[in-house]
């Protein structure tokens, strides 16, 4: 049995932006139980020299919304990065759902050979679309939810591994 890019991509942003916004909204929880202001998570690091809860959040979404449409043949409309509380951030992953499950897999199905040019490091880097999803999109997803869970709960978050991963079909 095949995998379609269809599933290996559109469908699996769908279920880890899911579960993105599922974090962040025990997070949310969280900070109004304890008084925290939104902007503690939203600035908290896992160390100095990475990317703040906020960033990983755009990040995560830029790449789900940008794959899908770039495997379909177009270009993602630009988002403003301007989120400064937790419910904007999970709004943010709404809309990215919402943008994800726009895509059908006709659109998507079929795309294993696109020719798609990235800039990587600010030098373009040419894949084909397989080798896009599976060696910098997929990769580059999954690492930015994972750092964006991992910042919710080291920040003390009550959230474990089946709050990422989800409900199983």
């Amino acid at each position: 049995m095949t995998i379609s890019m269809y599933r290996a991509s559109a469908a699996a942003f769908a279920r880890g932006l899911q579960s993105l916004a599922h974090v962040l909204s025990k997070g949310a929880e969280h900070a109004a139980a304890r008084k925290i202001d939104d902007r503690v998570f939203l600035e908290a690091r896992l160390y100095p020299d990475m990317l703040p809860l906020a960033a990983q959040v755009r990040i995560a979404t830029d790449f789900s919304r940008g794959a899908c449409a770039r495997l379909a043949g177009s270009e993602p409309p630009k988002w403003e990065d301007d989120e400064t509380t937790l419910a904007q951030l999970i709004a943010r992953v709404e809309r990215a759902l919402e943008a994800v499950r726009a895509y059908t897999p006709a659109q998507i199905d079929g795309s294993e050979a696109r020719e798609i040019t990235r800039p990587i490091g600010g030098t373009p880097k040419t894949f084909t679309g397989l080798n896009y999803l599976l060696q910098f999109v997929l990769p580059n997803f999954y690492f930015h939810s994972v750092t964006a869970y991992a910042i919710l709960r080291h920040n003390g978050v009550e959230i474990g591994k089946s709050d990422f991963i989800g409900a199983l079909d």
